[in-house]
């Protein structure tokens, strides 16, 4: 459905996006995540059509809509997109808005599709009133089904949260991935929330400095980040310096940890080994001590920061029910399934 080849974009001799290249199939949902600047807004815009390319090339359905020779006007590519500002027509009732992009339809069709969309979204009574007649969330929704109406190929959604407080956005974001895969539309988020991304993607492209470094699910971000930027951008947790002792194991502080070394470390070799919160278990059975130098209330956990006596900080995750006061002494023992290391620098 959509093919990034090789993207650059760039203005003037700034280049805002270098060499992104990525693909999605009919259904999916993909998602650009990372910090504010990192150039993920500028590569959707590419998409739509409102950036000219540097150099590369983006297909939609095997057709070339935009490169160094093409530059398909963004009406002519049949890409819908919802922006943070929901971008609603103020004089126009909600049905109204919703009609706005079926002019190519029959007035009855026009009508069959918009009553069917607002009952998508529960919002079937609300085809007369003005959006400033609506919540946020409310116009947020009929936003996304403006977009939807046309039936696009292609759907993009810049930040659509991001003016909303958070059990809203999850609650949104949870809606509109179904509405999305009941329509089986494909779909492109951009977002600097980690957790939006997670609800929402099928697929996630973390960007940084301009350049789309990974390419892949939530899971595997998570687990097997490609470098130390992604590792520590998704989620929480530290590095603890480490020494290669063969191709299957790493010496830390906390222990010998026994999986494949980083490509290229041999023994001897220093690495930097990325221990989260779900790493650490507090064992009171455990000879290996730490000091609690931090404690943070999360509701259902405390995270604790503990310090070990050769001066290293860790993360743990506690339930609640247990509580430790600033400055007590527990065990704690490592759990390490999957073992993230990247060669010291």
């Amino acid at each position: 459905m959509l093919n990034v080849k090789n993207v650059s974009v760039a203005y003037g001799k700034n280049v805002v996006v270098e060499g992104a290249s990525l693909q999605l199939k009919k259904g999916e949902i993909g998602c650009f995540l990372g910090p504010s600047g990192c150039g993920k807004t500028t590569l959707l815009r590419a998409i739509a059509g409102f950036e000219p390319l540097q150099q590369g090339e983006i297909l939609v359905n095997d057709k070339a809509v935009s490169n160094t020779a093409i530059h398909l006007a963004p009406e002519k590519r049949n890409i819908g997109m919802v922006f943070q500002d929901f971008a609603l027509f103020p004089h126009l009732t909600v049905e109204d808005n919703i009609a706005f992009g079926m002019t190519h339809l029959k007035r009855a069709e026009q009508q069959q599709r918009t009553q069917q969309l607002l009952e998508m979204v529960s919002l079937k009574d609300y085809g007369k009133r003005y959006p400033h007649e609506l919540s946020g969330g409310q116009q947020q929704r009929i936003a996304l089904i403006r977009a939807l109406a046309p039936k696009p190929d292609l759907l993009l959604l810049d930040e659509p949260f991001s003016s909303m407080d958070v059990e809203l956005r999850e609650e949104l974001a949870i809606e509109i991935r179904d509405i999305l895969k009941h329509e089986n539309i494909t779909a492109i988020l951009v977002t600097h929330d980690q957790n939006e991304a997670f609800l929402v993607a099928d697929t996630i492209g973390v960007m940084q400095e301009g350049r789309l470094t990974q390419w892949a699910e939530g899971y595997e971000l998570y687990h097997e980040p490609a470098n130390a930027f992604i590792a520590d951008f998704i989620g929480q947790g530290v590095f603890i310096e480490g020494e290669v002792l063969c191709e299957h194991s790493i010496k830390t502080p906390l222990s010998i940890v026994h999986e494949k070394v980083p490509e290229g470390c041999k023994p001897g070799c220093k690495v930097n080994v990325f221990i989260r919160p779900d790493d650490i278990l507090l064992d009171k059975t455990s000879s290996q001590k730490a000091k609690i130098v931090g404690r943070e209330f999360r509701g259902a956990n405390f995270l604790y920061t503990l310090e070990l006596a050769d001066g290293n900080r860790l993360l743990t995750l506690e339930h609640s029910h247990h509580r430790h006061d600033i400055g007590d002494e527990v065990g704690m023992k490592l759990d390490l399934e999957h073992v993230v290391a990247f060669p010291k620098k």
